[in-house]
């Protein structure tokens, strides 16, 4: 139901398509330009960083996107005519319940993990907190980071997820295509300078996971929660000089990174945990049927 209920007479899959290929060629062209600019990301963070601050070269990064989610909503709204709810969920109103569950069990994971690696492992980290710039942070990024989070979320898991579904008629082919292009999005990101493209496993299985819960659910909640979480906690709570965050945060890891368990584990064990939380919390029946069964048009606007 959750996309089958973007259809319209009339649908054109043509509409579906500027909002994505502008925000897909800023992005070849971004990684073009480090590839033959030979630009070495981290270094020019860094130099961003010391000449504006930590928190101004935070705006200048997600102001963008969070700008990008108000274009897409008016562009759901005006131009094809669908409701922001229609994009968002297929109950008759957005569940908040379902974002803040899937918010704190992510959040709070996150923070335990971060926890008990910084007192088994001291060496690897430095006390960064300083007061008023994290005060400011906390503020910049409780506004801002939701909106870039969301962003991404309406734009692969709803928006290219309906258009998607509707064009092929397959729920599959929605999955996959949404979750591989969101994976190859992040390429020019200074972690994959780092630890290479093995880490594009996290990236696409990260893709993938939120697809899967957006369909079995019948709705993107648990996904926007999950994605705000999983940066908000990042962005306040741990930084590095190779992330592409680089943020006044209560710690700053100095280790290399190295490309292992931390890029492997969640994809092939804490998802799965947390699709069997999901699914037995949310009652999940019909596996089969709502991930690779056939989007079947409704005879009338539902929405």
């Amino acid at each position: 139901m959750y996309i089958e209920q973007a259809y319209r007479k009339g649908f054109n899959f043509g509409l579906y398509l500027p909002i994505p290929v502008v925000f897909l060629v800023m992005m070849v062209l971004n990684y073009a330009a480090i590839k033959l600019l030979n630009i070495n990301t981290e270094d020019l963070l860094r130099q961003q960083v010391e000449e504006k601050g930590e928190n101004r070269v935070f705006v200048e990064l997600i102001a963008p996107l969070s700008i990008a989610l108000v274009l897409l909503l008016l562009w759901v709204k005006y131009v094809h005519k669908q409701t922001i709810r229609s994009l968002t969920t297929s109950r008759k109103k957005v569940d908040w319940g379902r974002i803040f569950f899937a918010f704190g069990i992510w959040a709070s994971f996150t923070v335990a993990v971060t926890l008990v690696d910084f007192y088994s492992n001291p060496g690897n980290y430095e006390w960064n907190f300083q007061p008023v710039p994290f005060a400011i942070l906390a503020v910049l990024s409780i506004v801002l980071i939701p909106m870039q989070t969301s962003f991404e979320e309406y734009l692969f898991r709803g928006y290219l997820m309906q258009g998607i579904g509707i064009a092929t008629r397959s729920r599959l082919a929605a999955l996959l295509t949404t979750s591989i292009i969101f994976g190859l999005l992040h390429v020019a990101n200074p972690e994959v300078g780092k630890m290479g493209m093995v880490i594009m496993v996290y990236y696409i299985g990260t893709g993938l996971f939120l697809g899967i819960i957006t369909l079995m659910d019948e709705g993107m909640e648990l996904a926007l929660g999950f994605h705000a979480a999983n940066n908000l906690v990042t962005a306040l709570l741990v930084t590095s000089d190779w992330t592409a965050f680089q943020t006044n945060s209560v710690l700053k890891e100095v280790t290399e990174p190295q490309a292992g368990l931390s890029i492997v584990l969640p994809v092939v064990i804490i998802f799965p945990i947390l699709l069997f939380i999901f699914s037995k919390k949310y009652k999940w029946h019909n596996w089969k049927e709502k991930l690779t069964g056939k989007v079947v048009l409704p005879t009338h606007e539902i929405y």
